[in-house]
């Protein structure tokens, strides 16, 4: 397993005093003692007074909140940095608006020989339909223009971008003005990409992880691959992240092996797993998820990139080379042939061993009880994006217009994977959805299907210890004596204890039941602003002015 986290200065003794501190090893903490990159001690108050004349600085919290810091288990991190840099379109809330945005950059980024963009949703607009190729070339004078929709499953290009692009005609997925999908989609988000220059590439990773820090995000997942960017990008991420402070960077690496030869090569790019993006089928609102039964707004059940036979090869070579595996499953049917294919593994390899691999499945937006059930007995991580419902779900959301509400109402059952003893990742998918970690836990313990709701607690546990536990580590993510010291300071209000259920909500503020609050995050509520992120002991954020 490779991390990748900046070289530290000399590490210093740390006594965080004065505040609440969110730890299991003492509910009602008020201070916590940090030394050579890990929590030695958490305690109370009167207790720190006996640290306080030998360690090398005393941090006077004035009452914020400390909370382990929060892993984001599903990033594009170039992607997002390009997103934070350059063209957004996802404030726009008409088809007009988003040609004006394109205009305004294009005049002003004249430098720029491919212009990115992302973020586009036409699914909210009064016009209910992306731009045509004639609209854009026009918007953009005739510049090559990449603008993928914002589930990054499908993408509007210019005349400019297709001739850089021979053969792209010829390919799955490419229409003559409409969205292009599949292998279309593929080659010219490779050709777009491959514009970037080096330097505007590192700049826009250093923008992301340092938007991540300001949020209070210690770790991020990045979940590269052949068909998302390439390997000088993901190499590149990982020795930036290497040498300069800020979030640490596992990263994931979706190409699909069959040997010991395959595994070598994954290793030697320094990939966690061989894993994330590793797509078996696409997005709902790309109508490419891999449904059972077909859209209810188009007469097709999607796009299947993988079958049971090569997901169990894949998990077959991973387990045996001590690889994770894991792979991009939303729709129902995706869900279904990720599940036959790891079985299929387990059959031949034994259950014990595919479970202790740890696979992961990104996404798995549609899930069945028989699904859930076996995602609990194979011993997978469901990496999810709560932030998803928050936006496409709904009797009238996105998820309801391509499935009926019927089944929209199925998606992302958080409650019923708890239940079932399924680990959670929470992320972002950024820049799918905003960097935004408090905002995640948030979407899942007010999910807009009731019954998926889950108590921020646990919502919380899946955005801070439940990235570890993905990537195999059960001693992080937690402030206990022993843990690596990545932590948050946070201003917020009145610590509580919020469940789906109100009785258990309001008995367990009481003292007495022992249980420690975190930030109240009833919709509409202030989220708790980041004062300070601290990676290994290592400051890599602090609030300006404060």
């Amino acid at each position: 397993m490779t991390e990748s986290t900046a070289p530290q200065s000399e590490h210093r003794t740390v006594l965080l005093r004065g505040g609440d501190v969110h730890s299991p090893a003492d509910p009602f903490a008020t201070a916590m003692v940090v030394e050579r990159g890990h929590v030695a001690w958490v305690g109370s108050e009167g207790a720190a007074d006996a640290f306080a004349s030998g360690v090398d600085e005393v941090i006077d919290l004035e009452g914020a909140l400390v909370t382990p810091a929060f892993t984001d288990a599903h990033v594009h991190t170039t992607s997002a940095g390009l997103a934070l840099t350059g063209l957004d379109l996802s404030a726009a809330r008409t088809l007009a608006e988003a040609l004006d945005l394109v205009r305004a950059h294009t005049r002003t980024h004249s430098g720029e020989r491919v212009v990115l963009g992302h973020g586009w949703d036409a699914t909210g607009w009064p016009e209910q339909r992306p731009p045509s190729r004639a609209e854009l070339d026009e918007a953009a004078g005739g510049r090559p223009v990449y603008l993928p929709r914002v589930d990054v499953h499908s993408a509007v290009v210019t005349t400019a971008l297709l001739d850089l692009v021979p053969g792209v005609t010829a390919l799955t997925g490419y229409h003559p003005d409409a969205p292009l999908t599949g292998a279309a989609h593929h080659a010219v988000r490779s050709a777009a990409h491959g514009a970037v220059t080096p330097r505007q590439r590192a700049e826009a990773q250093r923008a992301a992880l340092a938007h991540a820090a300001s949020l209070g995000i210690g770790t991020v997942h990045e979940c590269a691959g052949p068909e998302i960017s390439d390997e000088e990008d993901f190499t590149g991420l990982l020795e930036l992240a290497s040498r300069e402070p800020g979030p640490r960077v596992f990263g994931y690496w979706a190409e699909r092996i069959e040997d010991e030869e395959g595994a070598r090569r994954i290793r030697e790019l320094g990939a966690t797993g061989a894993a994330g993006d590793l797509f078996v089928d696409g997005s709902l609102g790309s109508h490419t998820a891999f449904l059972h039964e077909p859209y209810a707004d188009a007469p097709h059940t999607g796009t299947s990139h993988l079958d049971a036979a090569q997901i169990a090869a894949h998990v077959t070579a991973c387990t045996e080379a001590g690889l994770q595996a894991g792979f991009h499953a939303i729709g129902d049917a995706a869900v279904s042939a990720v599940v036959a294919g790891v079985r299929a593994a387990s059959e031949k390899l034994g259950l014990a061993r595919v479970r202790a691999a740890r696979h992961r499945v990104e996404h798995a937006e549609m899930l069945t009880p028989e699904t859930v059930a076996a995602f609990a007995e194979l011993g997978l991580t469901a990496s999810v994006q709560p932030a998803f419902d928050a936006a496409w779900g709904g009797r009238d959301g996105m998820y309801a217009a391509r499935l009926g509400a019927e089944r929209a109402a199925t998606l992302n059952p958080y409650a019923a994977l708890l239940r079932a003893g399924v680990p959670l990742a929470f992320g972002s998918d950024s820049p799918v959805t905003p960097l935004d970690p408090w905002g995640t836990v948030r979407a899942a313990a007010f999910h807009r299907t009731p019954e998926h709701r889950i108590s921020v607690r646990a919502g919380f546990t899946a955005h801070t210890r439940g990235g570890w536990r993905s990537v195999g580590r059960d001693d992080a993510g937690v402030l206990v004596p022993g843990a690596p010291a990545d932590y948050a300071v946070w201003r917020t209000g009145e610590l509580v204890v919020q469940a789906p259920d109100d009785r258990v909500a309001r008995w367990s503020t009481d003292p007495r039941s022992g249980t420690p609050g975190l930030p109240d995050l009833t919709p509409g509520a202030a989220l708790p602003v980041c004062l300070r992120t601290v990676v290994f002991g290592q400051t890599v954020y602090v609030r300006p002015n404060e």
